[in-house]
This record gives C-alpha cells, sequence and structure tokens, in this order.
C-alpha cells in the first residue's frame, strides 16, 4: 500500500509567504501547503496515524563550500529531527573542507564525495577535465544514495549540491533547492530547471529563476542553537568579560558585528581596517566584533592593532 510522509520544512503558515506556487499540470505525489508529502511505498501494514511512516524518513542534503550553504541545510536538518527525532540524516560533501567539520560538528552522518569546481572564465584549460571530474562524482553520489535511499535530497547550493542532485534526479529522488542569496548561483539556478520546488529567502529572488511556478518565499532557516534567548548584557559579558568590572551604566554600551561570510569578504575587511582605529576612538561606548572570514584572519590579526574594545574571529 502507499502510505504519506509529511515533514515541515520552515513554511511561515500564513498564504502571504506562499508566492507564485501553483500545482504544475502532471500530478506529481509531492505537493506544497505548508509541508511537503512525499508518497512512500510500504510493504508492511498501514497505520491510520502514519505514525510508521515517519519513522522511517530519510533525507540527504548537498551543502558545501562556504557556511552560507553549510549552516541553512543545518538548521532544516535541525528542524527535522525536531518534528521526527527518528528521521535519518545524510550530508554529502567535499573532504578536507569546511563542511567536512562542520556537519559532524552538528552531529549529523556525512560522506565525502570526489570535489568538481567550475573555474571561471568558463572557457579556461583548468575546465578541460571538468566533465570526467563531474562523472567521477555523479557517480560516487549515485552509489551513496542507493545505499541510503533517501525520499528527499535537499540542495542549498555551491558545487557540492551540483552532482549530488543531478545523481538524486537520475535516480528519480525528488528534489528540492533552497536558496539563501538574493541571486542565486550557477549550481541553484541550473537545478532549479528540474527540482520539484525552490526555497527562496527574498521576493526579488523569484525574478532569477526560470520556473518562477516552482519558488516559494519562506525567508532562511535558523539553527536551533541560534533561537535561544540571549539578554544582550550577557552576551556582551561573553565576548568582553571584562565589562563586568566597569563602571556606568551598560545600556549606553553598543556592539556592533561586522561581517563578511564564513570566508571573509575582502572589501569589508579592508573598509573596516581602515576606519576602525577612528571610530573605537571616537566613540567609547563602542565595541566591535569583526567576523574576518578564515582566510582572511591571519592577515588582518597582523594588521590590526590589539584594542580591548575589538575583537576579531575567524567565524
Amino acid at each position: 500500500m502507499a502510505s504519506t510522509t509529511q515533514f515541515l520544512i520552515s513554511l511561515p503558515p500564513k498564504p502571504p509567504y506562499l508566492l507564485s506556487y501553483s500545482s504544475p499540470s502532471k500530478p506529481r505525489s509531492i505537493n506544497i501547503t505548508c509541508c511537503l508529502s512525499i508518497q512512500q511505498a510500504r510493504n508492511d501494514q498501514t497505520t491510520s496515524s502514519g505514525s510508521n511512516a515517519l519513522n522511517s524518513l530519510r533525507v540527504a542534503f548537498a551543502a558545501g563550500g562556504t557556511g552560507g550553504h553549510i549552516y541553512p541545510a543545518v538548521a532544516i536538518a535541525d528542524e527535522l529531527k525536531l518534528v521526527n527525532p527518528t528521521s535519518e540524516i545524510l550530508f554529502l560533501g567535499r573532504p578536507n573542507s569546511m563542511e567536512s567539520t562542520a556537519i559532524p560538528s552538528a552531529h549529523f552522518e556525512f560522506k565525502s564525495i570526489p570535489a568538481v569546481k567550475l573555474v571561471r572564465p568558463f572557457f579556461s584549460l583548468r575546465n578541460l577535465l571538468l566533465p570526467y571530474f563531474l562523472i567521477k562524482s555523479i557517480t560516487k553520489c549515485f552509489t551513496l544514495l542507493s545505499k541510503f535511499e533517501p525520499h528527499l535530497v535537499v540542495g542549498t547550493g555551491g558545487y557540492v549540491s551540483f552532482p549530488v542532485c543531478l545523481a538524486a534526479l537520475l535516480k528519480g529522488i525528488k528534489v528540492v533547492i533552497q536558496e539563501q542569496n538574493s541571486v542565486p548561483g550557477i549550481a541553484n539556478r541550473f537545478l532549479s530547471l528540474f527540482a520539484d520546488l525552490v526555497f527562496v529567502a527574498f521576493n526579488s529572488t523569484v525574478q532569477s529563476f526560470p520556473r518562477k511556478e516552482k519558488c516559494v518565499v519562506c525567508g532562511n532557516p535558523v539553527r536551533l542553537s541560534l533561537k535561544n534567548s540571549v539578554s544582550k548584557a550577557v552576551s556582551r559579558l561573553h565576548f568582553f568579560p571584562w565589562l563586568e568590572k566597569m563602571e556606568g551604566s551598560s545600556e549606553e554600551i553598543k556592539v556592533i558585528l561586522v561581517l563578511g561570510g564564513s570566508l571573509g569578504a575582502n572589501a569589508v575587511n579592508i573598509a573596516l581596517l581602515n576606519v576602525y582605529s577612528q571610530l573605537l576612538l571616537e566613540h567609547e561606548n563602542w565595541f566591535i566584533i569583526w567576523q574576518t572570514g578564515v582566510e582572511s584572519f591571519n592577515e588582518m590579526e597582523s594588521l590590526v592593532r590589539s584594542h580591548p574594545r575589538l575583537l576579531l574571529a575567524p567565524l
């Protein structure tokens, strides 16, 4: 018999957040209302509550390259485990990469696949072997997906999502895309042509996809670890412990957080490098937390003068 497995993908419950999505003309086993519905064949007896179907839910994630692709996938996986703790989650990514350390740290299973990266400009000699590496990676993904047998593959962008999602499509597995940025990258833009749904963060992003009827505007997922409410005073003491001994009202203190992405943004780093000293000199109640990115941390640390109201961090 066939039963239905349902799971939440962080969609807001109110209709205004559902943008430009209509049911395709051809019947599909996956539909969108406020959750995804996957038809799953079962040999054992079907229960009226469908709890047994939930227990066998398996989802594979293709996420890698930067934190912007990795952590939204982790947030979605967190929600799936929260809704149904027995769900099985598998992440696929590159070896010796950010995802290879971040995913196990989040307590999810991780399997590595051969790296495939498109070099720009496209007509570069370094891309001559791209078809070979792509086929090699798709073959590995196909094998891993065959063993895991997921009901759904979620791609959050980056080069690593390309071979994983292509392998899933070849196997006939449902694929959905989650795009965090206002403008999608090459991988998500191409995969959106074949994906069942595309979840986007901004209304304007819909215009970047060729098949707009597949898009659902739902914002960006947030990890459970970031949802815990912490007061400003406690947060300030975490980064600047010596503030506890400081006299005067802590309400006058302003903390400025500068973010340039997990790999850092050179333009942001250079701009702040030119003005941070003057800012701290002119505003005695200002504190700066400067996230340089992992690739720029050592360079910025060597150029920035130590200051008690300035904190540099790679991530």
